[in-house]
This record gives C-alpha cells, sequence and structure tokens, in this order.
C-alpha cells in the first residue's frame, strides 16, 4: 500500500467553503480552547496542509501503537514518528476531554483560533517505551528524549482536526509554500523530476556541489527545503540560514534549483526521522531525496558515542523504498581538490592526493576569532551573512553579574568596572544597580521570594535584550538565590555571554563597613525580609569569579574581570 499525499491546499479549502469557515469559528469561540507549544504549532501546520498526509490529526492510541510496534499506521500506511498532541492531567480534567469533546486549537503566538480537534481517545503513553522504539535509547542526552520526559506532558489526545486557518507567517512569506501550492509551482515549471535536499544548517560550496551532482545522476531539478521550525538546540537561527540559502541560490545555473521552506519540528529522530523527511518530501511533489550521512543524527549519546550509524538512515528508508513512491539519493560526501580547485567524490580521489575541509567546530571558531575563511570553503557572499550574524566576541554583546551580601563592596566594583570598560570605548556599556533597578523597574516589588525572584527575571530580561544587541551589562543586584542566578543565566546566554562574578565579603565585614545603620536596623526587626539577617544568601556553586572585597583592593578586582574578559576574547585588540 503505498503513501499517497492528499488533496487540494487549506487555502483551496477555504476559499471554497468560506460559510463553513465561518461555522466552524463561531462554534470554536464557545469551545474549550488548548493554545499550543512551538513543537504542536509546527505539527499542526503540516497536518493541516498536508505535510504529514496520509494523517488528518493527532495520533489515536492504536496509530500510535503501530507506529511504535511497526512504523507503520494502523491501516497499514508507513509512518515513522509519532505525531501527538501532549496535554497535562489539568488540561484535561479541565475540559472533561473524553472521546466526542470538541476543542478549540489556538495558536500561541495571537490566540487565533486555528482548527477544531474532534477527541477520538485520550490515553497515557509509555514514555520509556517509546523513546526506546523511536530514538533507540530512553537517555535524555537525545533531544527528543529529553524533551519527551522533561516537556512533554503526560497524556495524549488523538482525534481528528476541522481546518479554520492556517499559522500566519511575517518572515520569508514568499518561500513558504503548502504542499499543493509547491507541486502546482513544479507543474508551472515544468518540473517532473525534483530532488529535495534536507538541511538545517548553512550551505556553502560542498553542499552546492553535491546537489548539482544528485540532480545530474537522477536528471532532476533541484528543491532546497531547509527546515525553519524547530531544530537542534545550538544551531544557527533561521533568519541568518536563509539568507544563506538565498545567495546561494544565485550559484546554481538558472533554473535548477528552488526554495522552499519548511515549519517542520525535528526530533533529531536518525532513521525514524530520514523515512519520515522522505514521506514529507513526497507530499510536497518531490520525487527523489537525499538522505545524509547519519541523516538528522543528534550527535553522542551519554556515553559518548554516535545515537547512530552513519548509515542506519540510508539502510532504513531503502528498506520501505517500494512504498514510499520516492527514491533515495544516498548523500555524497565531496572533498576540495586544491590541485584543480575543484570538489571531487570523496572516494573518488587518488591515493595521495591533498584533499582540505573545515569542520564545523573550525568554521565556529574562525567566525568567533574573526580568522578567515577561505573562498574555498564557501563564497564570499555567505561569508558575509554569516559574519554579521556572528561576529567574533570583541563585537559580541556580554553581561558581568555580581552578586553578594548588601553592602559587599558589589555596587562599587560594578561602578568601577563599567568606568574601565567605558575607558576602552569598545562597545556601550549599562550599568544596572540593584537599588537604581528597585527604584526604577521594580518599584511595586517587596522581598518576599517571589519578588526577588521577579525582580532577577527582569534584570536578565533587560541585560539579554542588550547583550543581543552587542552592549556590555553590568549587573550588581543582591541575587540572593542559586535558581534565580541559573535562571538569569540561561536567558542572557541565548543572547551571549553571561559572567557570574561572587563578591564573597564576609557578612561581618558587610556589617563593619555600614555606616548608615540598615543592619543594625534589620537586626531590631525594624526592616523584614533583609538578606543575612532574617532571609537566607545561597552562594553561588560555581562562579567565574570569587573575590573578596574586604582582603581585595576594587582595582584589583576590576582588573581580574578584564583579565577574564580579555581572555575569552571580549575585549583586546581592535
Amino acid at each position: 500500500m503505498a503513501n499517497t499525499p492528499h488533496g487540494g491546499s487549506l487555502k483551496d479549502l477555504i476559499a471554497r467553503d468560506l460559510p463553513r469557515q465561518a461555522e466552524l469559528l463561531a462554534e470554536a469561540e464557545k469551545l474549550y480552547s488548548i493554545v499550543l507549544n512551538e513543537r504542536q504549532l509546527c505539527d499542526l501546520e503540516l497536518l493541516l496542509n498536508g505535510g504529514f498526509s496520509p494523517l488528518e490529526g493527532f495520533m489515536n492510541k492504536a496509530d500510535y501503537e503501530s507506529v511504535l510496534d511497526n512504523v507503520r499506521l494502523a491501516n497499514g500506511l508507513v509512518w515513522s514518528m509519532p505525531i501527538t498532541l501532549d496535554l497535562s492531567e489539568k488540561q484535561i480534567s479541565d475540559g472533561k476531554l473524553q472521546a466526542g469533546s470538541r476543542v478549540a486549537l489556538r495558536n500561541p503566538q495571537n490566540d487565533g483560533i486555528l482548527a477544531i480537534l474532534t477527541v477520538q481517545d485520550v490515553y497515557t503513553p509509555d514514555k520509556k517505551r517509546e523513546a526506546i522504539a523511536i530514538f533507540g535509547a530512553d537517555d535524555v542526552a537525545h533531544p527528543a528524549v529529553h524533551y519527551l520526559h522533561n516537556v512533554a506532558k503526560d497524556h495524549y489526545v488523538g482525534g481528528s482536526l476541522e481546518a479554520i486557518s492556517l499559522p500566519a507567517h511575517y518572515d520569508y512569506v514568499e518561500t513558504r509554500y503548502t504542499p499543493a501550492e509547491l507541486r502546482a509551482y513544479f507543474k508551472k515549471l515544468n518540473w517532473t523530476r525534483v530532488v529535495a535536499f534536507q538541511t538545517r544548517n548553512p550551505m556553502h560550496r560542498a553542499h552546492r556541489e553535491l546537489t548539482v551532482r544528485a540532480a545530474r545522476s537522477r536528471q532532476c531539478n533541484v528543491l532546497i527545503h531547509p527546515v525553519v521550525g524547530m531544530t537542534k538546540p545550538g544551531d544557527i537561527d533561521h533568519f541568518t540560514r536563509v539568507r544563506v540559502y538565498k545567495a546561494i541560490l544565485r550559484k546554481y545555473p538558472q533554473g535548477m534549483a528552488a526554495l522552499s521552506l519548511l515549519p517542520l519540528a525535528m526530533r533529531m529522530g536518525g532513521p525514524r526521522e530520514a523515512l519520515w523527511h522522505a514521506i514529507i518530501r513526497k507530499n510536497f511533489g518531490c520525487t527523489h531525496f537525499i538522505v545524509g550521512r547519519d541523516h538528522a543524527g543528534p550527535g553522542k549519546n551519554s556515553q559518548g558515542k554516535d545515537f547512530y550509524g552513519p548509515y542506519d538512515a540510508q539502510d532504513l528508508v531503502a528498506k520501505y523504498k517500494d512504498e514510499l513512491d520516492i527514491e533515495v539519493v544516498p548523500f555524497q560526501m565531496v572533498a576540495y581538490v586544491p590541485e584543480t580547485d575543484e570538489y571531487i567524490p570523496a572516494d573518488e580521489v587518488p591515493e595521495g592526493v591533498k584533499t582540505l575541509n573545515i569542520s564545523g567546530t573550525e568554521l565556529r571558531r574562525r567566525l568567533r576569532t574573526g580568522a578567515p575563511i577561505p573562498d574555498w570553503f564557501t563564497y564570499p557572499e555567505v561569508q558575509i551573512i554569516l559574519r554579521e550574524s556572528h561576529p567574533p566576541r570583541s563585537k559580541q554583546g556580554f553581561t558581568v553579574f555580581f552578586t553578594g551580601y548588601w553592602n559587599s563592596g558589589a555596587a562599587e566594583v560594578a561602578q568601577a568596572l563599567q568606568m574601565s570598560l567605558n575607558q576602552g570605548g569598545q562597545r556601550p556599556t549599562t550599568l544596572l544597580l540593584g537599588e537604581t533597578i528597585r527604584s526604577e523597574l521594580s518599584s511595586e516589588l517587596g522581598f518576599s521570594k517571589r519578588d526577588r525572584d521577579l525582580n532577577i527575571s527582569r534584570i536578565a530580561f533587560v541585560a539579554g535584550e542588550i547583550t543581543k544587541s552587542g552592549g556590555a551589562v553590568i549587573a550588581a543586584p543582591i541575587a540572593p538565590y542559586e535558581a534565580a542566578r541559573n535562571e538569569a543565566r540561561k536567558v542572557v546566554e541565548k543572547a551571549g555571554a553571561f559572567f557570574l562574578v561572587h563578591v564573597a565579603t564576609p557578612l561581618d565585614d558587610c556589617i563593619k563597613r555600614d555606616r548608615s545603620g540598615t543592619y543594625e536596623r534589620a537586626k531590631q526587626g525594624l526592616i523584614k525580609g533583609f538578606t543575612g539577617i532574617d532571609d537566607p544568601y545561597e552562594a553561588p556553586e560555581k562562579p567565574d569569579i570569587r573575590v573578596d572585597a574586604s582582603k581585595m583592593p576594587v582595582s584589583q578586582i576590576v582588573h581580574e574581570i578584564i583579565l577574564l574578559l580579555e581572555k575569552e576574547g571580549y575585549i583586546g585588540e581592535r
């Protein structure tokens, strides 16, 4: 039984039946609503537009169990990845979800209603079993297994969908095609054989060469079909990648290649993922699909070994080739030969001939340090785009985050550090003193643990935004709780570097240095919730720098911080 794509696009469906759309929307406004998360939103879009054909909704228990055990839906069609709607016990009980219930699914970005789900069943998965069946191991070093155990809710709801609208996109709209739209585009261009190239990384000269070779060997046109939904944590953002794809598209012969964006939430599931990707590309009208070496592999497991073998993905897809109705083209490794200035298949390089390569790690190092990237590796246009998005550390933002008892000397060190950085003049420097933030940003907050944590989260948000823009931030709150500091680090490190400085001046010295009598009033109970008196201070376990202002002059502490920033490449030569 072969997998075949189903009918028209959602846009066509709505255009033909506007009264029905209005009727569904009116009904949905009265129903219990579920606001989707990012992964559920990606899944829903591809369910609605036919990218996940033959699925017509989130999997019920029978389909889910069959996919785990047999790599097939309950009706026998090949399908390799669970597409499930995970909900919490509270969501299920609040909506009283059971077979026959109807539920509105909402967009998290604007709360708009996208579809109505008619519940077929509610079931509780065995997550360990799912992890082993789909990803090969119950190992949280795998990003999808980590998601399964730490993000996904405890219950799955299966059911069919009635579309109201697709999620709206405001970026690269001209390159976002539904399956029906892309098939129509191929027909308009008279493309009858199309090989799809899956990617979640920037493309370079080697990628252009291997896709051209794949097209030449199968007499195909090329579809660059990158994932712009959820990819592996730490991947380069899709805005940068799409700019690269657009630049490299011009390097193909006229009329050979096209670009379309895929709003997929990847699971990094290796062999199962490759089979899933092939089915999706068939739905988008492709006749051929390049399956890479260690296709969609997540890297190393908790024992330091690769999760999947280099050819496991190609082997699994080949097993089902007669049912897929799409031909798999194995990824052909190419090597650069400087003697002839060309890329050739690695297995065709004569013995003794010198080849060159730059690994992903080495490329990131060159971007970080500003070291040159040779033209033989990538195109000058691509280099410009990557350097704009990934400037060297000397031009990146960073945050120095101080913590310590009140009157520890942290505020004085922070102000001196700001003067030192301003003197260098390499980037604008913002000072966020604890008392200033309390009066300007958090004036309504008290000193309960909740309010203290909220204050730190606000500081982290501001610091992250400034860091993202290339500025330097010096934050000096008391920040007494380890969990709140760790959360602040996570927020800022999404944008740039975070350095934690613990000013570990002993409490007795902080009290001795207090000329305002603040500590004395706290001891007398006139000030409640004062850190070190009637509220705890949790010393950082692993700060980047730990200093004692009762034993070191401010200038020496500042110098230590400057040395750390210089060592990490954030200040120095201009």
